[in-house]
């Protein structure tokens, strides 16, 4: 049966518009993105079987556009969509980090770093510079490695540190292990920078490892 066959009650569009994107379920949100199904199948039925055949949201919103498009019922021009969704909700949040307010909100904070660095298949480690005020500068990736690391330089984050004019920062960087819990060399890099930005009197307010959640080396009471 076509979801316009559906009772009102029961259509993910009309359940939006009535009780709020909340209260669907993934599928049910998928289905809106997809709009129609395929044959003997809803959109929420196509949307259930690429959540089963992908393994979840996340995994959906990852996959590469050749993973993508090899799933029945997508292709190039659901790809480039979702794609420029994705990327307005992160530009969303630098919004939200870049209206000239002080940072005042860590959930806010996390939530834009998540979503710059969270999907990332190997280690990406990125700065927020922040003015006196600690208002947002720039938020900048300034290190990339491998699937379980990256090589941090401390010269180069105070260089782009001065550049910025920046009075603090905040690191961040991803686990793509999926596991946020710092390592003895998430400290230790913390520390080395911690004490280079002190020398041109630059304080680090935190640094945010980010995975399936985010931990602050700040609230751990590594800074």
């Amino acid at each position: 049966m076509a979801i316009t066959d559906w009772p009102a009650a029961e259509r993910p569009r009309e359940r939006l518009i009535e009780r709020g994107a909340a209260a669907l379920s993934d599928a049910e949100l998928l289905a809106i993105f997809l709009r129609t199904g395929v044959a003997g199948k809803s959109a929420v039925d196509v949307a259930r079987d690429l959540l089963s055949r992908f393994g979840g949201l996340r995994p959906l919103l990852q996959a590469d556009q050749a993973g993508f498009c090899a799933a029945p019922g997508l292709g190039d021009a659901k790809y480039a969509q979702l794609q420029a969704v994705l990327e307005m909700g992160r530009r969303h949040l630098a919004a939200d980090l870049e209206r000239g307010d002080a940072l005042t909100s860590p959930a806010t904070t996390r939530q834009f770093l998540a979503a710059r660095l969270r999907d990332y298949p190997f280690e990406v480690f990125g700065v927020l510079f922040l003015d006196n005020r600690h208002r947002v500068i720039a938020f900048e990736e300034l290190f990339r490695g491998t699937i379980d690391g990256a090589s941090v330089h401390p010269r180069e984050v105070v260089r782009r540190a001065l550049h910025h004019n920046a009075a603090a920062v905040i690191l961040a960087h991803n686990h793509p292990s999926g596991v946020a819990e710092p390592s003895r060399s998430d400290v230790a890099i913390t520390r080395r920078l911690t004490d280079a930005l002190g020398l041109v009197d630059i304080r680090v307010l935190d640094h945010v490892i980010i995975a399936d959640e985010a931990v602050s080396l700040a609230e751990r009471g590594e800074l």
